[in-house]
């Protein structure tokens, strides 16, 4: 196997390669090094990558191996979205607004360090997390190793960036309104939002009312599957706690699910502005329509009854970014469009923040009425191809606001209704831009998505793929 190859091989197969002593971390980790020093330049995935530390803690990892030692992802290097408490270490969250570092690990990162994962490097986001681009005046802008004139997505564009062009198995990412799911699609990749409360959060109890979750992005299903695993569960402090999952992701991933009922709709919630729906972006359904015929499902059309939960799901967004927007520890320094998007947070009354919060569960409850008629609920991701980098550069809170509710109006609602949900590539646009689906489940029921994608992802190969990253 070439460097190359071993790059795009994923953390499952990189955890059994090191299992069986077919290569060393110390060979992987500077594999991965040399790649982000020669590529990451024209992408700008990473904020800072940890050389030092990670070449250690694989000397580490492999002395443990020939001890005998056992661990889900012992040696295996990994990144972190630069939003993550690590001890010792700023979070920047994508501004300049942080200068406290971290008195402990977040439990996700712990989590994955207890798993034996070596930590690469931190991410890039927008400030905040807030818009659905990567750019920002403190980290540049990162680009889509696809066509780098173009956006990965945000808010965890540097990791959805990171994992399509090789730099790294699997990154953790977080999503607030879409921001798992919108760097998977642009980048074809498979991202999973977990349902709300999988992973902990804390040292958050929760994020924006709830609407944020976390989980990573990975090139194959059974990669995201092996993450799931290692760091789903509660912890003390939790504002939210699903059922426990009723056994393995991995072993859902394995196992093909029996012929299901796939509702398909290109109708999204009703949102600021109505949605641009180029029929490029949209073409991923009629993929997927076909794919998942051929293998034995049934595709209906069918249209979730939304209602009116449009409304409460701005609400809670812009309130949770205001919050955010005020906790920073010297506001002074962030970009005048976040403060805008602060204040335009301040314009929801409180009574609608609670207003929203109360109906929450009867907003979900009517939507999952869906899946009375079907198994699985399929619709766009984005409703066009990823923009230009730069596309709102210098515009307003609002205006951005407005541009981003008519690209991405379909990710959302499922963050305030919380049901898991999760893009899958499935081929490629004439101008060779990933096209993706999103698929939704019924509440917890992340083992379907992840054994119907596995599915598809045998059926399509998508992981064979790769931008064209090697040439930069």
């Amino acid at each position: 196997m070439d460097a190359a190859d071993l790059a795009y091989s994923g953390i499952a197969a990189q955890a059994q390669m090191l299992r069986d002593r077919e290569i060393s971390s110390t060979e992987l980790t500077d594999a991965y090094l040399a790649r982000i020093e020669a590529i990451d330049p024209t992408l700008n995935a990473f904020r800072e990558v940890f050389a030092d530390q990670a070449r250690a803690a694989a000397a580490n990892a492999d002395g443990r191996i020939a001890r005998g030692d056992e661990a889900p992802l012992l040696g295996v290097p990994v990144a972190f979205k630069d939003e993550l408490d690590i001890e010792g270490r700023v979070a920047q969250h994508g501004t300049d607004a942080y200068d406290r570092p971290a008195r402990a690990n977040a439990v996700h990162v712990q989590r994955i360090l207890d798993a034996g994962a070596v930590v690469l490097g931190v991410t890039n986001l927008p400030e905040l997390a807030v818009c659905g681009f990567t750019e920002s005046r403190a980290t540049g802008d990162t680009r889509n190793p696809w066509n780098t004139s173009r956006t990965p997505g945000g808010s965890s564009g540097g990791s959805g960036a990171a994992v399509a062009a090789g730099l790294v198995g699997a990154a953790s990412a977080s999503d607030g309104a879409g921001s798992i799911r919108i760097p998977a699609a642009l980048n074809g990749l498979f991202g999973l939002k977990p349902q709300r409360g999988r992973i902990s959060l804390m040292p958050e109890a929760e994020h924006w009312h709830g609407m944020s979750k976390t989980g990573c992005l990975t090139r194959r299903v059974i990669d995201t599957a092996l993450w799931l695993d290692v760091a789903q569960g509660p912890a003390p402090g939790d504002a939210h706690t699903p059922p426990a999952p009723t056994g393995s992701y991995v072993d859902a991933a394995h196992r093909p699910p029996p012929p299901l009922r796939i509702g398909c709709t290109e109708r999204s919630v009703r949102g600021l502005l109505p949605p641009v729906k180029e029929p490029a972006a949209l073409a991923g359904l009629d993929a997927a329509s076909a794919v998942l015929t051929d293998l034995g499902h049934s595709v209906e059309a069918c249209d979730p009854p939304f209602g009116n939960a449009g409304n409460p799901m701005i609400a809670l967004y812009l309130s949770g970014v205001q919050e955010h927007v005020e906790s920073v520890p010297h506001p002074d320094r962030l970009e005048s469009r976040t403060r805008g998007f602060g204040r335009l947070g301040g314009l929801v009354p409180e009574r609608a923040v609670r207003s929203a919060l109360t109906k929450q569960a009867a907003h979900a409850a009517r939507i999952d009425q869906v899946f009375e008629q079907v198994d699985v609920l399929m619709t766009p991701v984005t409703s066009t191809l990823p923009v230009e980098v730069g596309r709102w550069r210098d515009k307003g809170a609002l205006r951005t606001l407005l541009g981003m509710s008519r690209v991405y109006p379909y990710t959302a609602i499922w963050n305030y209704t919380g049901q898991p949900a999760a893009a899958v590539p499935v081929g490629f646009s004439s101008d060779g831009m990933p096209l993706s689906v999103m698929l939704i489940a019924p509440p917890n029921r992340e083992d379907l998505l992840l054994a119907l994608a596995a599915q598809m992802e045998d059926a399509i190969g998508w992981p064979d793929q790769r931008p064209p990253v090697e040439a930069m």
